[in-house]
Protein backbone atom coordinates (compact mmCIF):
# COMPACT_ATOMS: atom_id res chain seq x y z
CA UNK A 1 0.00 0.00 0.00
CA UNK A 2 1.40 3.36 -1.02
CA UNK A 3 1.88 6.12 1.49
CA UNK A 4 -0.33 9.18 0.80
CA UNK A 5 2.74 11.28 -0.07
CA UNK A 6 3.94 8.55 -2.46
CA UNK A 7 0.54 8.51 -4.14
CA UNK A 8 0.60 12.28 -4.52
CA UNK A 9 4.09 12.12 -6.02
CA UNK A 10 3.06 9.32 -8.38
CA UNK A 11 0.01 11.32 -9.47
CA UNK A 12 2.14 14.42 -9.98
CA UNK A 13 4.76 12.70 -12.13
CA UNK A 14 2.29 10.91 -14.40
CA UNK A 15 0.81 12.46 -17.49
CA UNK A 16 -2.72 13.74 -16.72
CA UNK A 17 -5.11 10.84 -17.30
CA UNK A 18 -8.31 11.17 -19.23
CA UNK A 19 -11.20 11.37 -16.80
CA UNK A 20 -13.58 8.40 -16.82
CA UNK A 21 -12.75 7.57 -20.42
CA UNK A 22 -13.05 11.15 -21.62
CA UNK A 23 -11.14 11.50 -24.89
CA UNK A 24 -8.01 13.61 -25.04
CA UNK A 25 -7.26 12.89 -28.70
CA UNK A 26 -8.41 16.25 -30.03
CA UNK A 27 -5.41 18.49 -30.80
CA UNK A 28 -6.92 21.53 -29.05
CA UNK A 29 -7.61 19.52 -25.89
CA UNK A 30 -4.12 17.98 -25.95
CA UNK A 31 -2.55 21.43 -26.43
CA UNK A 32 -4.51 23.00 -23.57
CA UNK A 33 -3.71 20.08 -21.27
CA UNK A 34 -0.02 20.36 -22.19
CA UNK A 35 -0.11 24.06 -21.25
CA UNK A 36 -1.84 23.25 -17.95
CA UNK A 37 0.64 20.47 -17.17
CA UNK A 38 3.65 22.61 -18.07
CA UNK A 39 2.44 25.58 -16.01
CA UNK A 40 1.43 23.43 -13.03
CA UNK A 41 4.65 21.47 -12.90
CA UNK A 42 6.63 24.65 -13.54
CA UNK A 43 5.20 26.55 -10.59
CA UNK A 44 5.64 23.52 -8.36
CA UNK A 45 9.32 24.49 -8.24
CA UNK A 46 8.35 27.69 -6.40
CA UNK A 47 8.06 25.57 -3.26
CA UNK A 48 11.86 25.45 -3.03
CA UNK A 49 12.57 29.21 -2.87
CA UNK A 50 9.50 29.60 -0.66
CA UNK A 51 10.82 27.11 1.90
CA UNK A 52 14.32 28.62 1.69
CA UNK A 53 12.93 32.11 2.37
CA UNK A 54 10.92 30.82 5.34
CA UNK A 55 13.90 28.96 6.81
CA UNK A 56 16.10 32.01 6.33
CA UNK A 57 13.53 34.20 8.09
CA UNK A 58 13.23 31.80 11.03
CA UNK A 59 17.02 31.69 11.44
CA UNK A 60 17.36 35.46 11.03
CA UNK A 61 14.49 36.21 13.42
CA UNK A 62 15.00 33.69 16.22
CA UNK A 63 18.71 32.88 16.13
CA UNK A 64 20.31 36.08 14.79
CA UNK A 65 17.60 38.33 16.31
CA UNK A 66 17.53 40.29 13.05
CA UNK A 67 14.29 39.69 11.09
CA UNK A 68 14.12 40.53 7.41
CA UNK A 69 11.78 43.09 5.88
CA UNK A 70 11.19 41.06 2.74
CA UNK A 71 10.55 37.41 3.63
CA UNK A 72 6.86 37.70 4.51
CA UNK A 73 5.94 39.26 1.19
CA UNK A 74 8.23 37.03 -0.86
CA UNK A 75 6.70 33.90 0.65
CA UNK A 76 3.21 35.39 0.33
CA UNK A 77 3.72 36.10 -3.38
CA UNK A 78 5.47 32.80 -4.11
CA UNK A 79 2.80 30.71 -2.41
CA UNK A 80 0.00 32.71 -4.03
CA UNK A 81 1.57 32.22 -7.46
CA UNK A 82 2.06 28.52 -6.76
CA UNK A 83 -1.56 28.12 -5.68
CA UNK A 84 -3.13 30.22 -8.45
CA UNK A 85 -1.16 29.01 -11.47
CA UNK A 86 -1.47 25.40 -10.26
CA UNK A 87 -5.28 25.56 -10.40
CA UNK A 88 -5.44 24.78 -14.14
CA UNK A 89 -3.21 21.72 -13.72
CA UNK A 90 -5.34 20.57 -10.79
CA UNK A 91 -8.47 20.86 -12.95
CA UNK A 92 -6.77 18.89 -15.75
CA UNK A 93 -6.20 15.91 -13.42
CA UNK A 94 -9.63 16.28 -11.76
CA UNK A 95 -7.93 17.14 -8.49
CA UNK A 96 -10.24 19.83 -7.13
CA UNK A 97 -12.41 18.90 -4.17
CA UNK A 98 -15.89 17.82 -5.20
CA UNK A 99 -18.90 16.92 -3.09
CA UNK A 100 -20.24 14.07 -5.14
CA UNK A 101 -23.68 13.01 -3.97
CA UNK A 102 -25.74 12.92 -7.17
CA UNK A 103 -23.03 12.93 -9.84
CA UNK A 104 -21.58 9.51 -8.98
CA UNK A 105 -24.95 7.78 -9.51
CA UNK A 106 -25.49 9.18 -13.00
CA UNK A 107 -24.69 7.38 -16.26
CA UNK A 108 -21.88 8.87 -18.42
CA UNK A 109 -24.29 11.05 -20.43
CA UNK A 110 -25.95 12.34 -17.26
CA UNK A 111 -22.55 13.21 -15.78
CA UNK A 112 -21.59 14.93 -19.02
CA UNK A 113 -24.82 16.96 -18.99
CA UNK A 114 -24.20 18.13 -15.42
CA UNK A 115 -20.62 19.08 -16.32
CA UNK A 116 -21.60 20.92 -19.52
CA UNK A 117 -24.31 22.89 -17.71
CA UNK A 118 -21.94 23.65 -14.84
CA UNK A 119 -19.32 25.01 -17.21
CA UNK A 120 -21.83 27.04 -19.25
CA UNK A 121 -23.86 28.47 -16.36
CA UNK A 122 -21.23 28.87 -13.64
CA UNK A 123 -17.62 28.32 -14.61
CA UNK A 124 -17.31 30.33 -17.84
CA UNK A 125 -19.29 33.39 -16.64
CA UNK A 126 -17.32 33.56 -13.37
CA UNK A 127 -13.96 33.11 -15.15
CA UNK A 128 -14.79 35.81 -17.71
CA UNK A 129 -15.74 38.26 -14.95
CA UNK A 130 -12.55 37.42 -13.03
CA UNK A 131 -10.37 37.85 -16.13
CA UNK A 132 -12.00 41.16 -17.05
CA UNK A 133 -12.01 42.60 -13.52
CA UNK A 134 -8.53 41.26 -12.85
CA UNK A 135 -7.17 42.86 -16.03
CA UNK A 136 -8.67 46.24 -15.07
CA UNK A 137 -7.33 45.84 -11.54
CA UNK A 138 -3.85 45.01 -12.89
CA UNK A 139 -3.76 47.90 -15.38
CA UNK A 140 -4.79 50.38 -12.68
CA UNK A 141 -2.15 48.99 -10.35
CA UNK A 142 0.48 49.22 -13.11
CA UNK A 143 -0.47 52.82 -14.01
CA UNK A 144 -0.20 54.08 -10.45
CA UNK A 145 2.85 51.97 -9.59
CA UNK A 146 1.01 50.38 -6.67
CA UNK A 147 3.21 49.05 -3.90
CA UNK A 148 2.50 46.72 -1.03
CA UNK A 149 1.91 48.23 2.38
CA UNK A 150 2.52 45.03 4.34
CA UNK A 151 6.16 45.78 5.17
CA UNK A 152 8.78 48.53 4.91
CA UNK A 153 10.16 46.76 1.82
CA UNK A 154 7.10 47.85 -0.24
CA UNK A 155 7.53 45.73 -3.39
CA UNK A 156 5.38 46.52 -6.45
CA UNK A 157 2.03 44.71 -6.52
CA UNK A 158 1.26 44.85 -10.24
CA UNK A 159 3.35 41.77 -11.18
CA UNK A 160 1.46 39.71 -8.62
CA UNK A 161 -1.86 41.10 -9.84
CA UNK A 162 -0.84 40.10 -13.37
CA UNK A 163 -0.35 36.56 -12.03
CA UNK A 164 -4.00 36.63 -10.94
CA UNK A 165 -5.14 37.39 -14.49
CA UNK A 166 -2.80 34.78 -15.97
CA UNK A 167 -4.08 32.14 -13.56
CA UNK A 168 -7.72 32.90 -14.35
CA UNK A 169 -6.92 32.73 -18.07
CA UNK A 170 -5.13 29.37 -17.72
CA UNK A 171 -8.03 28.04 -15.65
CA UNK A 172 -10.48 29.29 -18.30
CA UNK A 173 -8.49 27.48 -21.02
CA UNK A 174 -8.46 24.23 -19.06
CA UNK A 175 -12.18 24.67 -18.44
CA UNK A 176 -12.65 24.86 -22.21
CA UNK A 177 -10.78 21.57 -22.62
CA UNK A 178 -12.95 19.94 -19.95
CA UNK A 179 -16.10 21.36 -21.55
CA UNK A 180 -15.09 19.94 -24.96
CA UNK A 181 -14.43 16.49 -23.48
CA UNK A 182 -17.77 16.43 -21.67
CA UNK A 183 -19.60 17.84 -24.70
CA UNK A 184 -18.30 14.96 -26.84
CA UNK A 185 -19.57 12.43 -24.31
CA UNK A 186 -22.93 14.23 -24.13
CA UNK A 187 -23.32 14.12 -27.92
CA UNK A 188 -21.86 10.67 -28.63
CA UNK A 189 -22.77 8.98 -25.37
CA UNK A 190 -19.23 7.63 -25.12
CA UNK A 191 -15.65 8.70 -25.83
Amino acid sequence: MLHSSSRRLAAFTKKPPSQEGIPVRLPIVKTIEAISTWSGKGVAWLVIPNVLALVYEVIARYILKSPTIWSYEVTYFLYGTHFLIGAAYTLSINGHIRIDVLHMHLPPRGKALVEVLGYLLLFFPVMLVLIYAGAEFTFQSWEMGEKSGLSPWRPPLYPYKAVLVLSFFLLFLQGMAEFIKHWIILIKGRE
